[in-house]
Formats: structure tokens, sequence, C-alpha cells
């Protein structure tokens, strides 16, 4: 298949050396394509790819020539998004370590690319180091799913370094950790660089696996930190439109990138062409969108710590929160998502979600347009009741993703609902 006149190799590498902004618009762009003379990527909304002869259909499975046979296979609008991904959190790692593959593959969710690459290293008998405060449905695959597979998973407070050294010393066959930074929904903060030494220090060939949905890489990037795979909800702020539901994973393991594709292409996690070209085009205003998401954030969390109504605000922002300065030195920004509870428990939880005009009550995040949800009865639900109490997911607790509207309006919004409290 004729790209171009302009390599890919030479696109790929060209672009690493960019700013973030240009690698969002750029990076990747018409890589796997047929040409170059659409300003835009094409989709691909093909099911299956035609040879121009048998012998070049024969060569194609045989993997002795490039090109596409079956889009659950490979796609040219699947390839595009998959080369920015990786371009956008591994560029400066690729820089540092020249001898290194970084390799990206997305899937149909955010769900599908964590199982996937938790059964691309994990096997019967293996232990996982998993950090106790996830997403609702990634705590419910640790305790209803890996467990009939043989796969240990031992809970723990990932941002207490010495909780995870005596989980590390204290179990066997321990292949990999898993954590996510900042956590759903308590915001808490894991030192990446700390946590990677911990687990190769005890346990070599440990893989350490980062859930980087919330930060994005434009605020945290984990492979650089010494993590060897990061995970993305791309349904979140990478689409950032509320229009979508996609994963990706990326790694720098070899092996765990093969592994990948095979899941892929036996367990049929895929993306479709169009859903990809959706995430590409909402992926090229995340620059611009983090930094609003960020600012109004921060606006609203200043606010709402200093409401009576308010027991406490979980912000990374806040100084008063416990891993500040941790978020300050190891991110570059501190993210559009916080929590807060509220004094009066559930009942003034609903008030407030129910009282709000620009919040919209719902699930997921990152979203242009800003959302409130309940994390104990929504995105939290199936966690047992016992492990919410103990991480602290109380029945007072709502979780909010700050748009991108006027931050005025936003604490205006706030204010009138905190008044039927």
């Amino acid at each position: 298949m004729e790209a171009s006149n302009k390599p890919e190799e030479l696109l790929k590498h060209f672009y690493l050396d960019c700013g973030f902004a240009t690698r969002a618009l750029h990076a990747g762009e018409h890589i796997g394509q047929p040409h170059f003379s659409n300003h835009t990527n094409a989709i691909f909304q093909t099911s299956t790819f035609s040879f121009e002869t048998a012998r070049e259909g024969a060569e194609m499975f045989a993997a002795s020539r490039e090109g596409f046979i079956y889009t659950r296979l490979g796609n040219p609008t699947v390839l595009v998004l998959e080369a920015k991904i990786g371009a956008l959190e591994g560029a400066r790692y690729k820089l540092d370590h020249p001898d290194r593959t970084v390799s990206t593959l997305t899937f149909s969710s955010g769900m599908a690319a964590i199982s996937s690459a938790l059964m691309a290293f994990l096997r019967s008998g293996d232990t996982l180091v998993a950090g106790d405060v996830v997403y609702g449905c990634t705590e419910d695959l640790f305790l209803t799913v890996l467990p009939r597979y043989g796969i240990r998973v031992v809970s723990v407070d990932t941002t207490d370094l010495g909780a995870v050294e005596r989980a590390l010393r204290e179990h066997e066959r321990v292949r990999g950790v898993y954590l996510e930074t900042p956590t759903n929904p308590l915001m808490g903060i894991t030192d990446i660089r700390a946590v990677a030494a911990l687990a190769r220090q005890h346990h070599p060939g440990c893989h350490v696996l980062v859930d980087n949905t919330f930060a994005t890489p434009f605020l945290q990037r984990p492979l650089e930190l010494g993590a060897d795979t990061v995970v993305h909800s791309t349904t979140k702020y990478i689409g950032g439109h509320g229009n979508v539901i996609g994963g990706a994973v990326v790694t720098t393991d070899d092996e765990l990138r093969d592994q990948l594709f095979h899941l892929m292409k036996d367990l049929g996690g895929c993306p479709s062409p169009f859903d990809s070209w959706l995430v590409n085009t909402g992926l090229k205003t995340l620059p611009v969108r983090m930094r609003q998401h960020c600012h109004n954030a921060q606006r609203v969390a200043e606010f709402l710590e200093t409401h009576p109504k308010v027991r406490r605000v979980l912000y990374p922002g806040l100084p008063s929160f416990p891993q500040h300065d941790l978020a300050g030195r190891q991110m570059s920004g501190f993210g559009g998502i916080l929590s807060f509870e509220l004094e009066g428990g559930y009942p003034a939880a609903e008030a407030v979600m129910n009282g709000t005009r620009l919040f919209t009550l719902a699930v997921s995040l990152g979203c242009v347009d800003s959302l409130i949800e309940h994390p104990a009865t929504m995105t939290h639900a199936t966690v047992p009741a016992e492990i919410r109490e103990r991480i602290g997911i109380t029945d007072g607790l709502v979780r909010l993703s700050v748009g991108i509207e006027e931050a005025e309006d936003l604490i205006r919004d706030f204010e009138q609902a905190l008044a039927q409290v």
C-alpha cells in the first residue's frame, strides 16, 4: 500500500521531538492510509480488505507482506489513533530510550483495554498487587473474574509506600502491580517512580501497569516514571466529548504487545473505525481542553472547601490535599476531577445532585461539559459496602467532572444547589 513521498518512519520520529500540542495535532496523521491528499483522515468503515492477487493475500496472512486484511486485525483509521496516542504517551520515553519500542493498541472500551493488559502477562498462580481504590468495574474484575483463573489479587493502599513494600515482600509470585493515580473517586496520588522501583527490587521482572485516564498524557506520563504499561479509557478526556466508548494500552514490553494483539485477535475487543476517528478528532484538542478543565476544577474546589455544608474536598490542587506536593512533582497540572463530602450524608448529596443546573447528573467523566455523580450508588455500586466504607467512599461523597464552561457560572450553580441542602 503506497503511503506517500513522506516515509512513515520519518514522520513518526520527526514528531517525537515536537511539543505536546503539535504532537496532538500532527503525530500519526495519515500513517497507514493510502495517500495524503485528504486533509483529515478517511474513515475506513469496512470489515474486510481486498487483495490484488491470491499470492498477495497469502503473503499478508503469512506476515511476509504488510497490509490490511480484516478490521479486527488492523485498520488504517485505527492505526492513526494508535500512532497518535503512542506519540503523546511515549515520545519522551522513546527519545531517552532509543533502543526500546513504544507500542500502542486501542480497544473497544477502557475495560477491554484493562482486562486485556492484565490477561497478557498474568497466569494462573500469579499474584497481582493492586490499588485499593480503583474504578468500580476494575474492582469487580479483581474480585470476581481474575480469581476464577487462579490469579490472586492483593489490595493495598498504593499511596502508602510502606504498605506497598510489605505486600511485595510478603507475597510470592507477584507478577504485576496495578494502580490508578489519581484514584477514582478519592483522587489519591501514588509515587509511580517509587512503586516501580520497589516492585523490581522485590520481584525482578514485575510488570507495573498504571491507569492514566484521569491525568491523561498531557498531565502525567507513567512510562517516563518507570511504569511498563499505561492504560486509558479513551471514552474520557482523550475523546473528550461524551460520544464514544474506547480504550488504549501503551507499553514498552514487546512480549506484552504481542500477547495483546493475540488477545485482540482471539477475543475480539477491537475498536470500530468510526469510533477511532471520533477519538482521534477529540484528541487533537486535548491540551486546550485540559488547561481549562484544570483551571475550572481548581476554582470549584477552592469554593467548595470554604463552604460550611461541605465536610471535605478531595482535589490534588488544594494545599490541604495530603499528596499535594507529590502531585505537583509528578504531574504538570491537577486535572479536572474532584470529589467532595457533604455534612448531611446521602440526603444532602441527593439534594445537591438534583439541584444543579449546569452539572449533568450522569456517570463517566472527561467531557467538555460538567458532570456530577454519586460513587457509592453509581460508579462504585458493585464494590462491596464494607470495602467502600474502609477506603472512604461514603454516602455523602459526590464526584464532579468539571467541564470547560465559565468557572464563575459553575460556582454560581453550586451556590444555589447547596442552598437547597
